[in-house]
């Protein structure tokens, strides 16, 4: 049977994951956006939508350049959760 120290250490591992999977990609669409904004600013251009199609092509770009990466740690996290299923189960 799986205690709740077991929970707990499955939940925070999944969230550490899931911050550390995520950051490249959120660090890369913070660093475009404050240079659209940047530009737009010295521009004097104040549309809103000039920021959204930069974003979405860095963000593509980070996927495909960190993808092989999140997807090696994604797998090796879920291969552990599933060789650990039988002392989950008791």
């Amino acid at each position: 049977m799986i205690t709740a120290e077991q929970v707990i250490d499955l939940t925070r591992e999944s969230i550490y994951l899931i911050i550390i999977c995520g950051a490249p990609c959120l660090l890369v669409s913070l660093v475009v956006g404050l240079i659209v904004s940047i530009f737009q600013t010295v521009t004097s251009i104040q549309e809103q939508t000039l920021t959204f199609v930069p974003k979405i092509l860095s963000v593509f770009v980070c996927i495909m350049i960190f993808g092989g990466w999140i997807m090696n740690n994604i797998t090796t996290f879920m291969t552990e959760i599933c060789n650990n299923f039988s002392t989950y189960l008791g």
